[in-house]
């Protein structure tokens, strides 16, 4: 019984590994929750919990999310938080258009839905911006064009990624007789729950332009080039996986023989 048990809670069993990426999950959560704080740093923090939840789905191993939360958070500091500060500002420049054209009614009024339109275009363009800027090294207009290009791809996906981002939080807002559960359910797991699911539908469509990575999820590095292999080229590890002989034919084998015998 007591070795059935441990079989059970093992990191190597079903449960052991269902339970560590629950606590991946949680833990890249918490370090979200306190790195958005600052609210500058919010745009980083995102960039950084789709870091952590790739690494964890490209993983076979355990993951430390608090190391990779914070090499995602260092590494994409400067190109997210340019970004949230732009969303920012022109979130605040859209909501006082709004107003006014409320205030001013008539065709002035009308104007105000060119300005829902924008809102819901920029939405899509961080909801994709974040987990493109994790997984690949470019230019800030270049990933934002690529993020673009990745949601205009698969325009189901959008719809899905779009309402797991919206009606939570939509709910949240609305139902506040339960707002102390979802405030607990956000700080908890909330945001990392909807990272996951998000990056869980995209990493089919970035993989094939990703490098390959091993069972800890760390890049397979072309010894000779320097440089992490690319899909495609799984032949090559292969060829240079050490300790693997080539295979050899009869009278190769027999030559060798002959070689150690000292003929």
């Amino acid at each position: 019984m007591h070795e059935l048990i441990q079989g059970l809670i093992s990191n190597e069993s079903l449960f052991g590994r269902i339970m560590t990426r629950i606590g991946t999950v949680i833990a890249a959560n918490i370090m979200f929750v306190l790195f958005s704080m600052p609210v500058v740093t919010a745009g980083a923090a995102f960039a950084a919990l789709h870091h952590t939840m790739f690494k964890m789905l490209r993983s076979k191993d355990a993951i430390n999310p608090f190391k990779q939360f914070w090499k995602g958070f260092t590494g994409n500091f400067k190109q997210a938080t340019i970004a949230w500060i732009i969303a920012l500002v022109l979130t605040v420049l859209g909501w006082f258009n709004v107003r006014i054209c409320q205030q001013a009614g008539g065709f002035i009024g009308s104007i105000r839905y060119g300005v829902y339109a924008l809102g819901i275009i920029l939405f899509i363009g961080l909801v994709y911006l974040f987990p493109t800027m994790a997984a690949f090294s470019d230019t800030l207009l270049n990933l934002f064009r690529n993020g673009f290009y990745w949601a205009l791809r698969k325009p189901f996906k959008l719809l899905v990624i779009l309402f797991f981002h919206f009606f939570p939080m939509f709910l949240t807002y609305t139902d506040r007789h339960f707002l102390p559960l979802y405030t607990f359910l956000w700080a908890m797991f909330g945001f990392a729950a909807i990272v996951l699911l998000t990056d869980f539908l995209l990493l089919p469509e970035f993989e094939p332009y990703l490098p390959l990575v091993d069972e800890c999820g760390d890049f397979i590095i072309n010894p000779a080039t320097g440089k992490p292999f690319m899909p495609g080229e799984e032949e090559l590890i292969e060829a240079e996986a050490p300790g693997e002989a080539p295979e050899l034919s009869e009278d190769e084998i027999l030559e060798e023989m002959r070689k150690l015998d000292g003929f």
